[in-house]
């Protein structure tokens, strides 16, 4: 299904997981939906500490009963899956800390029109390491070809059949996620497009970055990913319990 063939009346949805994020940071997270220059629905879901004064914000406010522990991907993936049930024509995640630029889904939505022939399934959006005080930090990205940013997916039709897989990663692999779901994503071989300018803003709270250009990291900041709990997790399984979790991941998991 190609976007023109509604394009009166299309539908996006852009969905946010939410845990216990200070009010400041999701009130900007919902600015830079609501403002953006072609209009989204915005489905926000609490993974189980839910903010009362988000049911007055004008968003779609869902409640999950409990906490998952999983970086959100429970919360995201049961919001991307009711998008997909309720028939929208595309679909984008935005992390609570996080923001748009008022062009994002504009901007989406012409890289996907560059693909010729069939459809374009999904889009791949630019980021901006951003400081708490939301200056930019002058770094790069990791190359698209290894790993893309959860904020940074947009989804087309094409790519649904996909969204699940946020969901059914294991909690104990759930640190690394986004990088298992591209994975996931690249093997499927589908039509994506690349959006030339970046369009995504992403409060970065990772020491390494900050070392990397000779800064002192801020309050809060995180050290990398320790990596030996999920290969002592991975290990400790039996033969059947890694077959499982290979089938849950669609990887073969080492």
């Amino acid at each position: 299904m190609s976007i023109a063939l509604r394009e009166n009346t299309a539908k996006f949805a852009i969905v946010t997981a939410y845990f216990k994020e200070e009010k400041y940071l999701l009130e900007r997270c919902l600015r830079s939906v609501r403002q953006q220059s072609v209009a989204a629905d915005h489905i926000v879901i609490a993974d189980g500490a839910p903010q009362a004064w988000l049911d007055e914000a004008h968003v779609r406010h869902i409640t999950l009963d409990r906490s998952h522990g999983d970086y959100g991907n429970t919360a995201r993936g049961v919001g991307a899956l009711l998008a997909v049930a309720e028939d929208y024509d595309a679909i984008g995640f935005l992390d609570a800390d996080n923001w748009l630029e008022l062009d994002h889904i504009a901007q989406c939505l012409a890289a996907a029109a560059t693909v010729s022939g069939e459809p374009c399934d999904y889009v791949i959006a630019q980021r901006n390491h951003k400081r708490p005080d939301e200056t930019t930090i002058a770094v790069d990205d990791e190359p698209i070809i290894e790993h893309v940013d959860t904020n940074c997916f947009f989804f087309l039709p094409g790519a649904y059949h996909m969204i699940q897989r946020f969901a059914m990663i294991p909690k104990q692999l759930s640190i690394i996620g986004d990088r298992l779901f591209y994975k996931q994503l690249q093997a499927q071989q589908l039509r994506a497009a690349i959006v030339p300018v970046k369009t995504v803003n992403y409060q970065c709270m990772w020491e390494s970055i900050y070392r990397s250009v000779s800064e002192t990291p801020p309050d809060g900041a995180k050290p990398g990913v320790d990596q030996r709990p999920i290969a002592e997790w991975l290990n400790a399984l039996s033969p059947n319990q890694k077959r499982v979790v290979s089938r849950r991941t669609n990887l073969r998991l080492v």
